[in-house]
């Protein structure tokens, strides 16, 4: 039947009414398209679908419910035999979500989906041309080469068909590759002629297969002639801003609209609002601007693709479905209270990841949850009831698109009174760009009051044998560290099982006798006597301000001169607590959240490789900040610094900046710190308990790979013991009070002459020879080296400068405890320096020998 196209509850009456489009065919069609304009030499309008999920926001369980329907229909169509034999593509951007459903539906069925992002090295399967569309090319890149080859059927889904070209791209290129006997072609809607439907039907003779149609409505589009000059001249007009009949004008890009049926819109019917945008683009690197956004770690399931890019089986449709619910519930729990409508926003081809986290959310949830996606395709935005785009988002790329940069855009977002807005990308996209004062992240923040990210974890197929095997995702709390997951990602394996405990007399007899290097085993982890705890605590309240201060200093620092939207990378573990405080601190002054992973580096080792490479590959290495708690004579900062020099000349990788942000820098090795002061750090006293229950790092041949992350262990049995977020919420309470003295500091830091003079490492030098130890690295520097020593290590004593107070308290009680002398030194450049036993053998634990148990 004909559909009457004057109906104002139709939200294609706008374009119809001024077009004279006619829509025929079933009476579920209004229902499912709406029509809008855009900029295009081909078709200036736009079949708007309100159950794809894709422009308008949508129910999730609706826009699943209609895809897996269709795969049903699928199967019953094949029979059992048949659907088991079959292979699902779906078409990239729009129909990447519909195409997993309707493999779903089939429920036996691998998925693929063409893509537009290729991958170097990767040769494709497949490729073809897309007519109508603002982006053509689609490439076909199953990581099993063997997933198109069968000669089972293959099932092809679009959201509509409207004149067919894509559909007969797709199987001439494909039959000629792999021939086979059956196709099944399936879309939510089949809006061709008669004549393009009789197209598909001389393909199927041509080549000598059968090809079937499901789709969910059927109908045409009847145009008029010069509907394609009409619809350009309405669009130009529109964003030339010239008015007509009372509509004020909008340009395509680079604003929103503002607009939804949901809430009042002061002006004329079919007005073309422009809104606020969100912050602009100064170029002026000196503050994070970005809105405040809540990262939500989901824990998606390792080595679990995302989507159907390079192929998602009915194994991998296992293991999702397993791992839904909790996802979910993290999700659940993020959202913000109290908020009544919910949307989860996807990715351009990132489409069926956040739908289903999505459609598991909503019966969780009192909100009203809706599901839709960016895409790249333009499309005109008019405050009108009967026009299908009501608003407009404009915002870059910002996944480094291999056709080069250009606009986004999220539809119908903006005014529809949104609570709360879930962003997820995959970690290709969570780019500098994302974050940036003109990103996606910032235009949402303009216009909806909670912003929270979730990225999904890219799949990266393995290209050959010789390829690097993909790294895992950062581990984070509370399975891995007694931190929240968003203080920290550990990029590090888990060794919890593996013994590598040994006594400390036989670390440092291994160590000092060449036979092993001190990252190979751990020292024993002690749970501190009482008294010893007392200290800290009292330490802790005593220097809680002083703190809190250089971490205000060093972070302020770090945003002014390295980088404004850092992504602190701490070298665990030491570096690791101040590493949450900066990130805290931009948290607490700006709203941001700044990425911060924990990284490992051994002396004489190196950094971590495979951790630079993982950072490389997901963030701008220039944005890359080094985070450690103090410096003692400079060691580490030369190692990490030739290190980093090793891997960009060896990766062909450029940008990091080896120099260390420190709390503390006593030897006056960097430029970037909080003060230069040698004091007591409280995290300092303790291990483990004190940075997450975390060990130090390990690096052992047999139990790191080549391409492994270097490893470490989570003492979950130390749990009792654990003062890690204690010691953090106690820094950071005192933020507020520490702002004026932080903003003093750094403006006379800002003035002062910052070279390192490395007059630590000459102090050492000289210590080393006067006292007769001649090996630098038995000479630790500083409070917190000394207490390292102490806790760690075989000490033979310790240099305390004379008159030092109450930030020795705790190395004199260690001191007194392991039976080592304390020796007051009149010239010293550090509050302390602890000594190494430079002729160690087995049992010589201090002065009197003594064994005692911290």
């Amino acid at each position: 039947m004909n559909i009457a196209v004057n109906n104002g509850d139709w939200s294609g009456s706008w374009v119809a009414e001024r077009l004279g489009v006619e829509l025929e065919g079933d009476d579920g069609l209004r229902a499912l398209l709406g029509l809008a304009l855009r900029r295009n030499p081909k078709r200036a309008h736009l079949l708007v679908s309100n159950v794809l999920g894709k422009h308008v926001p949508q129910s999730p369980a609706v826009v699943y419910g209609h895809g897996f329907a269709l795969g049903r229909r699928v199967r019953d169509l094949l029979g059992e035999t048949e659907a088991g034999r079959s292979v699902v593509v779906g078409y990239a951007e729009t129909a990447t979500g519909l195409g997993h459903s309707v493999a779903d539906g089939i429920g036996l069925a691998p998925y693929l989906h063409s893509t537009r992002r290729p991958v170097p090295g990767m040769t494709p399967a497949g490729g073809f041309e897309e007519s109508h569309s603002h982006a053509t090319s689609h490439l076909l890149l199953p990581e099993d080469p063997a997933l198109l080859s069968g000669d089972g059927p293959l099932v092809l889904v679009d959201d509509e068909f409207s004149t067919g070209n894509t559909i007969l791209n797709t199987i001439r290129d494909l039959h000629a590759r792999y021939p086979r006997k059956r196709y099944v072609v399936v879309a939510l809607v089949d809006m061709r002629s008669p004549a393009d439907a009789g197209r598909l039907d001389g393909l199927a003779d041509e080549i000598g297969a059968r090809v079937d149609l499901v789709a969910g409505a059927s109908g045409t589009v009847k145009l008029p002639d010069g509907v394609l000059e009409k619809g350009q001249e309405l669009v130009a007009r529109y964003e030339e801003g010239a008015a007509a009949g009372g509509v004020s004008a909008a340009p395509l890009a680079g604003v929103a609209v503002e607009a939804d049926d949901r809430s009042p819109h002061p002006g004329a019917r079919g007005t073309a609002r422009t809104a606020p945008t969100g912050p602009r683009a100064t170029g002026d690197r000196t503050a994070p601007t970005a809105p405040h956004v809540t990262g939500v770690d989901l824990h998606w399931p390792h080595g679990l693709p995302d989507g159907g890019r390079h192929g998602f089986t009915p194994a991998h449709r296992i293991r999702l479905e397993t791992a839904l619910p909790a996802m979910a519930a993290r999700l659940a729990e993020a959202l913000p209270l109290g908020a009544r409508r919910v949307l989860a926003l996807g990715f351009e081809e990132l489409m069926y990841a956040p739908l289903r986290v999505a459609r598991e959310l909503e019966p969780l949830v009192a909100a009203e949850v809706r599901y839709s996606t960016t895409t790249r395709s333009p499309v005109l935005a008019v405050d009108d009831p009967g026009y299908a785009i009501r608003s407009r988002l404009v915002f870059p790329a910002h996944d480094d698109p291999a056709d080069g940069p250009g606009e986004r855009y999220a539809y119908n977002v903006a005014g529809a009174g949104f609570d709360a807005v879930v962003v997820f990308v995959d970690s290709a996209g969570d780019t500098p760009e994302l974050h940036a004062p003109e990103g996606l992240l910032a235009r949402l923040g303009a216009h909806v009051p909670h912003v929270l990210l979730a990225v999904v974890p890219s799949y990266v197929p393995a290209l050959t044998e010789e390829s690097p095997a993909m790294l895992p995702e950062p581990l984070r709390g509370p399975a891995f560290s007694s931190y929240p997951p968003e203080d920290v990602g550990w990029l590090l394996q888990d060794l919890s099982e593996v013994t590598l405990e040994a006594p400390t007399e036989e670390r440092e007899e291994a160590i000092q006798s060449g036979g092993a290097h001190y990252a190979e085993s751990l020292p024993v982890e002690y749970q501190p006597s009482e008294r010893y705890q007392a200290l800290f605590h009292a330490a802790l309240e005593t220097s809680a301000a002083r703190i809190a201060q250089a971490v205000g200093v060093v972070t302020e620092t770090v945003l002014a001169e390295r980088s404004a939207r850092p992504v602190l990378v701490s070298l665990a573990r030491a570096g690791t607590p101040v590493g949450v405080l900066m990130r805290r601190w931009a948290q607490f002054r700006y709203g941001a959240e700044l990425p911060h992973y924990a990284v490992s580096i051994v002396r004489g080792r190196g950094i971590d490789a495979n951790a630079l490479r993982w950072l490389a590959a997901r963030h701008d290495p220039r944005d890359v900040v080094f985070v450690d708690g103090w410096t003692g004579k400079g060691a580490i900062t030369r190692e990490l610094a030739e290190a980093v020099a090793e891997f960009e000349e060896r990766e062909g990788v450029s940008g990091f900046d080896p120099e260390i942000a420190v709390l503390a820098d006593p030897g006056s090795c960097v430029r970037t710190y909080g003060t230069r002061e040698d004091f007591l750090i409280p995290s300092a006293c303790l291990n483990s308990t004190v940075s997450g229950l975390i060990s130090r790092t390990v690096l052992r041949a047999d139990l790191v790979g080549p391409d492994d992350f270097h490893g470490a262990k989570f003492y979950r049995e130390l749990a009792g013991a654990d003062v890690s977020v204690a010691f953090l919420d106690a820094i950071a309470a005192r933020f507020g009070e520490v702002v004026d003295a932080v903003d003093a500091a750094v403006k006379e830091l800002a003035a002062a002459d910052r070279t390192p003079t490395w007059e630590g490492w000459a102090a050492v030098e000289r210590i080393s020879e006067e006292y007769g130890i001649h090996d630098v690295n038995l000479v630790k520097p500083g409070v917190g080296e000394t207490t390292r020593v102490l806790l760690r290590r075989v000490p033979w004593k310790i240099l305390a400068r004379a008159g030092a107070g109450a930030d020795l308290d705790h190395v004199r009680l260690l001191a007194e405890q392991r039976g080592v002398p304390v020796e007051e030194v009149g010239e010293l450049p550090y509050t302390c320096v602890g000594l190494i036993h430079p002729r160690f053998t087995r049992g010589a634990t201090g002065a009197d020998g003594r064994a005692v148990n911290l």
